[in-house]
């Protein structure tokens, strides 16, 4: 006879006993606003979703002859552990790829391969940074905030702004190196989906390595670079990418730079990212990663060494993606322009890759359909409910200024979606 099913009382536990780094946790701001999203759509409300930094396939379908792989190292018996620092001839073929994209030249023991450049960013937090030391990052940019947090540095915000770009000037990392541990650069960045430009990162570096001159000759540990180029790929103004160490070899002991497939191959499911470095930095990092399982498929790494190695497929499939993104990027910026010139507070940064626009809405202490704009989650919630346009403030990037700034993000839409999105602002702000 089966027994009854016990009543489990779970509610006796609550946050607070918890860890005091758990109890202090702040979840995604992107997903929270996601959310809100999938609900409006799972009600059938017409919704141009331009909240979420990833791929929706039947937009954008990851290389056919990457995901055959994956099925062909399946069937070949793929599927075990992999070494903890990624399959070797994955990481012998980042090796080729750096030396046939970037002209780089690195050792296969400067490679390590991780589940996505997600884990090694953490990774290179908690590599290189102790508790109480500081990161310098410019706000707005993704997850820093977080990730100082997770491991208890001291966050060193410098604000950006369209004048340069949305990257720190090369005067306000200057004037913080004596104090940091790491700096912190994307580009193109995410979430403006601008690019630094090169004058500008070389005069970083050179300034880095002579805080590193000094810091040698007082005995003291170096500053380190983490240089992430996930989207690097999607630039759309340069067909060789710049790296710190093409314009600055010297930096190449005291970067790390990242790298994956998530975005470049519209594979954010998959999981396959690497970071390059110096051997001493990456074998630590492998040994942290290792203890966590942070490590990428094995049958994914196998595919990824394949087409990664085929530089007509990688660049044919580079040029699709651009042009699909530079389409639906340039329909969104040439629409606010022209809405802008029609006399409305509204503006836009012209697109220079990646899956992301950057917009201001210069709407704030006007009352659309009832609501007051007085922040920009108020913006937000205008944009979602009046115009059915999900759209990111860059509060959610750790910016805390009330800018009118939101990110726009292509990877999840449709030429025509965009077009009816564009249709329907146009009417919000006829209204305001």
């Amino acid at each position: 006879m089966p027994q009854p099913t016990p009543s489990l009382d779970l509610a006796s536990v609550d946050v607070t006993s918890l860890s005091r780094l758990a109890q202090g946790l702040t979840g995604s701001e992107v997903l929270r606003i996601s959310g809100e999203i999938r609900a409006l759509i799972t009600k059938g409300d017409p919704v141009c979703n331009l909240t979420v930094g990833d791929f929706d396939a039947r937009e954008y379908p990851a290389p056919a002859a990457l995901l055959d792989g994956i099925a062909t190292a399946l069937r070949e018996g793929h599927t075990g552990y992999p070494p903890s620092n990624g399959m070797l001839e994955l990481r012998q073929a980042i090796v080729r790829f750096l030396q046939r994209e970037f002209a780089l030249s690195y050792p296969v023991e400067s490679v390590l391969i991780a589940g996505g450049a997600r884990p090694l960013i953490y990774g290179t937090y908690r590599t290189l940074v102790d508790p109480g030391e500081a990161v310098a990052f410019p706000v707005p940019s993704w997850n820093n905030n977080h990730y100082c947090n997770l491991v208890g540095a001291q966050p060193i915000m410098l604000e950006v702004d369209r004048d340069s770009r949305f990257h720190p000037t090369a005067e306000a990392v200057r004037a913080v190196l004596p104090r940091i541990r790491m700096l912190a650069l994307c580009t193109p960045l995410n979430p403006t989906g601008t690019a630094i430009d090169p004058d500008v990162l070389a005069q970083i570096c050179r300034d880095l390595i002579s805080e590193n001159h000094r810091r040698a000759a007082a005995g003291q540990r170096p500053v380190f670079l983490m240089y992430d180029m996930v989207y690097w790929a999607l630039e759309f103004g340069r067909t060789v990418p710049v790296t710190p160490m093409s314009l600055v070899p010297e930096i190449a002991p005291y970067t790390v730079m990242l790298d994956a497939i998530s975005k470049s191959l519209a594979s954010t499911g998959l999981r396959v990212g690497w970071a390059v470095g110096a051997p001493a930095v990456m074998q630590r990092m492998s040994d942290f990663l290792g203890h966590v399982g942070a490590w990428a498929p094995r049958a994914e790494q196998v595919a990824s060494a394949k087409f990664l190695d085929d530089a007509a497929a990688f660049a044919e499939f580079r040029a699709g993606m651009q042009s699909r993104l530079r389409e639906r990027l340039t329909l969104l910026h040439d629409g606010i322009t022209c809405m802008a010139a029609a006399g409305h507070k509204v503006e836009s940064i012209a697109p220079e890759g990646t899956l992301y626009l950057s917009v201001r809405f210069d709407l704030f202490g006007r009352t659309i359909d009832g609501i007051t704009i007085r922040t920009n989650d108020d913006l937000r919630r205008v944009l979602l409910a009046g115009a059915g346009l999900g759209v990111v403030p860059f509060q959610a990037f750790g910016l805390a200024a009330e800018t009118g700034w939101v990110r726009l993000s292509v990877g999840a839409v449709s030429v025509q979606a965009v077009r009816d999105g564009l249709v329907r602002l146009q009417a919000l702000l006829e209204r305001a």
